[in-house]
């Protein structure tokens, strides 16, 4: 009998040592510098291509926030790119991320899809930046139409600011239209109503300073379940609940319109959320043979020494390992990749100011009203002279965008 055990317990061995791969070590991570841009930067280029489109994410907004589009430009179109050519291609990676033994976190990032709306928002500030106010309009869309796509069609489409602005665009670029913009501003109050927000203004269309304004941290992602496959979030306290921008004598109110966090959480189930819960299913069930294997052969062996007895106890132990080994190797843990700079809140308002410089304070306040006094940003707004322009150069619009958020 104990040969039984000794030879079960070596092609035990033997099937664990041909069921492991072995993974070549990470090389050390780049070693952090302070600064955010170089930092995202180094992880960039040291990244596997799996990761590229996630460290231009985060690339692309640290170097935004800087005022550094001459790379957040770059950084978000080649974001932008990889993910278009991976969103929903079954490519030799993704198709290998759904099988029992591989974990999805091996596809190529993509990200959810508040990321990949995120990340059409901000390159439409750029582009409304350098004066193409309808390619911003058409990244607006794009963002909208993409949370449309969802399981839970009650949240779809339902970014305030993503239909304001598209409506707002509309109504500048065609000021003698009545009506430009006028369906977008209604589905905006409509988003706002219903998540009980404060309803965007007017479109003033004779504004030429546009102030984009995020606050308070977003959402990060972490595994749950019983085998960490479900995709849950956490959402952090806000630091901020409110923004007030002072410039001109005037002040501006600078409310959340919307919630990043509410986009990730109300966003509904995923394909993968179905693949994900087979395997946990097939990793509980593998699991539970192995252990009525190991138990029936423990069984059987107490029970009698007989030949026959020897030959059932090995060929249940036998399955007891195999099915103890498929249960080990089976990858269950949902994709946690997370482009975890995104802010909670985003604001923006447009205001009218005469050509010149002009000193500007923007303050942040929490949910009782009291300002963060130590993190007021103050900066000066730049407003060209149209008659200083060169002949034929048409003018446009001064953007600014400003987060509380650090990198």
């Amino acid at each position: 009998m104990r040969l039984v055990v000794q030879s079960t317990a070596i092609l035990a061995l033997l099937l664990i040592a041909g069921g492991c791969t072995t993974t070549p070590p990470r090389p050390p991570p780049p070693p952090l510098t302070g600064d955010a841009v170089v930092d995202y930067q180094n992880q960039l280029d040291a990244a596997p291509e799996k990761d590229r489109a996630l460290w231009q994410y985060r690339l692309g907004l640290a170097a935004l926030r800087r005022g550094e589009a001459g790379i957040a430009k770059p950084a978000l179109d080649d974001a932008l790119s990889l993910v278009a050519a991976n969103y929903g291609n079954i490519n030799k990676a993704a198709a290998k991320s759904r099988g029992m033994f591989t974990q999805e976190a091996s596809k190529p990032f993509v990200g959810e899809t508040y990321e990949r709306v995120m990340a059409n928002f901000y390159r439409g500030i750029i582009y409304w930046a350098t004066g193409e106010p309808d390619n911003a309009r058409a990244l607006f869309r794009t963002g909208q139409l993409l949370d449309s796509d969802t399981l839970n069609k009650e949240y779809a489409g339902d970014y305030v600011l993503l239909d304001y602005l598209d409506g707002y665009v509309s109504a500048k670029l065609n000021p003698h239209s009545p009506d430009a913009g006028v369906d977008a501003l209604k589905r905006a109050r409509a988003s706002a109503a219903a998540q009980e927000r404060a309803a965007p203004p007017d479109y003033d269309t004779a504004a030429n300073v546009m102030v984009f304004v995020d606050y308070g941290a977003g959402p990060q992602k972490y595994a749950g379940g019983d085998s960490g496959q479900q995709l849950l979030y956490r959402v952090l306290p806000p630091s901020a609940t409110s923004a007030r921008l002072s410039v001109g004598g005037r002040s501006y109110a600078l409310p959340p319109y919307d919630d990043v966090s509410f986009q990730a959480i109300t966003r509904g189930g995923r394909v993968m959320d179905q693949i994900l819960g087979n395997k946990a299913a097939f990793k509980r069930t593998t699991d539970t043979i192995g252990d009525v294997g190991l138990i029936g052969a423990m069984a059987v062996s107490n029970s009698s020494d007989s030949k026959d007895a020897q030959i059932i106890t090995g060929a249940l132990l036998l399955a007891g390992f195999a099915s103890k080994i498929i249960s080990a190797s089976t990858r269950t843990r949902a994709d946690t990749r997370c482009w975890d700079n995104l802010p909670r809140y985003l604001s923006f308002a447009a205001i009218q100011l005469p050509p010149g410089k002009h000193q500007a304070e923007l303050t942040f306040f929490d949910g009782k009203g009291n300002a963060y006094t130590q993190q007021t940003q103050r900066f000066t707004i730049t407003v060209p002279d149209p008659a200083a322009l060169p002949i034929g150069a048409a003018t446009k619009d001064v953007v600014i965008y400003r987060s509380q958020m650090r990198n």
